[in-house]
């Protein structure tokens, strides 16, 4: 090799030993940067990780089972049915998650965050209500009750947070916003639960139960349903409000039911109101002595030609409109015993206003 290949050769070998240099540090920044910014939160992400490690102990994970006996041998069985999600409502081991995932339930587990099952023992329920209040025998330590929050001042557009288990997963969380409020969707026993709350936020099958929060943490509603072909999240979910529980719960805790205030009255039932072309609610039958009936309220009676007259139509309370029997009971759902109502209704097409004391049905 000649003298001049030999500078050429030298000179060629240091730039590429300068280049991999320089491709070494520039490599090393860009990974120092690259790990600089993966490490970087932003002060939402913050937010949504505190509100998750602070409520994910809250929430529970409950199985289902059923028991069958094998009469041939006598051997009991346990068939799981499903499972579902729930929450600590306090430290004396009250745990609520919905009827429809205890629903022909034989035996219900509940899993705490520590990984530790607990037979449950059902304390009451309101099928009405898509509502069920559970109890274990857990140490007040192992408990982290929910942080309760209110329904009435939700807006649409603000973040909310679902915790559960879906499809068995283990605390799985899922964000969104408030998508509408004021919707109605019906329980397994056919009744509305009026105002629910409508969320984008991922649910799917396990999730039913689980909370659902705020942008600070508490309990705005108990997730209940999904609207989808598929049975999986299609954006649409609904959650049961913050407001019901918090009225519904305490009462299924004391008496293992619910005590609802009324009027002593059975409605004319929606399908033939509709038919008849008549907006209010429409009294087929008044109880004796009841709320109703010291009103000075009638209800619908016959001839003895078989001419049949409507009931008092009862179409105001306390200035809020009545259009339908729906709306009296979603009204009469908010009040208690011994709650004064004025009440406005058609008589024969004319307009008379009275005033009841409502009793404990």
């Amino acid at each position: 090799m000649s003298r001049q290949n030999s500078r050429e050769t030298d000179l060629l070998s240091r730039c590429l030993r300068n280049k991999c240099s320089f491709l070494l540090v520039a490599g090393a920044l860009l990974a120092s940067a690259s790990a600089s910014c993966a490490g970087k939160l932003t002060s939402d992400e913050e937010a949504t990780i505190a509100i998750f490690e602070k409520a994910s102990p809250s929430v529970v994970f409950i199985k289902n089972a059923a028991v069958q006996v094998d009469w041939f041998n006598a051997a009991v069985n346990e068939t799981p049915q499903g499972g579902g999600s729930g929450f600590v409502w306090d430290n004396k081991g009250h745990i609520i998650t919905n009827f429809h995932v205890i629903y022909q339930a034989d035996k219900v587990v509940v899993v705490l965050s520590d990984q530790k099952e607990y037979p449950a023992e059902l304390i009451g329920l309101s099928t009405d209500h898509d509502l069920a209040v559970l109890k274990i025998n857990a140490p007040a330590s192992a408990l982290t009750p929910i942080k309760r929050g209110t329904s009435r001042d939700l807006r649409v557009g603000q973040k909310v947070l679902a915790i559960g288990n879906p499809f068995g997963l283990d605390y799985s969380l899922s964000t969104g916003v408030v998508s509408a409020l004021g919707r109605s969707i019906r329980t397994m026993t056919g009744r509305k639960i009026y105002d629910a709350i409508q969320t984008d936020a991922a649910v799917n099958p396990g999730n039913s139960g689980g909370p659902l929060l705020d942008s600070s943490g508490e309990l705005i509603g108990i997730l209940a349903s999904i609207i989808s072909s598929s049975g999986t999240s299609s954006g649409v979910s609904f959650a049961i409000p913050a407001d019901a529980i918090n009225r519904v719960v305490p009462q299924l805790i004391e008496h293992g039911e619910i005590k609802r205030a009324g009027l002593g009255v059975v409605l004319v039932p929606e399908h033939i109101r509709k038919r008849l072309g008549v907006e209010g609610a429409i009294i087929l039958q008044r109880q004796r002595d009841g709320a109703a009936s010291k009103a000075g309220l009638m209800a619908t009676r016959q001839s003895n030609y078989g001419r049949i007259t409507l009931g008092d139509i009862i179409v105001d309370v306390d200035g809020k409109k009545i259009r339908s029997g729906e709306e009296l009971i979603e009204f009469l759902d908010s009040k208690n015993k011994g709650d004064k109502i004025e009440i406005k209704f058609l008589r024969e097409g004319k307009e008379f206003a009275t005033i009841a004391v409502l009793q404990e049905l």
